[in-house]
């Protein structure tokens, strides 16, 4: 047996000359999660120079904030990094690699923001950041 209602039916989307209002709520972005601080570990092995995406001077020019995209932990870690400063300019190179303790483990493939702060030996003053994974 079919049973068969009559009757208006309402449709979910409105009409297209009527305004919608969206609440304040379901308008607000989320905000963007912040950089994970890491810390360089000093033993990790197949090792490469990484490009950061920006570096930033804080501490009044004596240190620089580097932010990159790097993998997950202990996959990818910060292995050490190599400053080189002259009255110019600061060379910061990132070096990343693998845990030793993660050479046979599959590690998933997703993107993270890090960050490093950098000491300076004289702060920065009028020299140059140069990017030392990209020269």
């Amino acid at each position: 047996m079919l049973t068969v209602a009559c009757g208006a039916t309402q449709s979910a989307a409105p009409a297209p000359d009527k305004p919608v209002s969206v609440s304040p709520a379901a308008s607000a972005q989320t905000p963007a999660p912040t950089p994970k601080p890491v810390k360089p570990v000093g033993d990790a092995v197949d090792t490469r120079k990484v490009p950061f995406t920006s570096a930033k001077p804080v501490s009044r020019g004596k240190a620089v904030k580097l932010v990159w995209w790097s993998g997950v932990e202990p996959c990818t870690v910060l292995d050490r990094v190599k400053v080189k400063e002259t009255a110019k300019r600061v060379t910061i190179t990132l070096y990343e690699g693998t845990a030793p303790k993660a050479r046979d483990m599959s590690c998933i493939m997703l993107a993270i923001e890090k960050t490093y702060t950098v000491k300076l030996k004289k702060p920065l003053g009028k020299r140059k950041i140069v990017d030392g994974a990209k020269s």
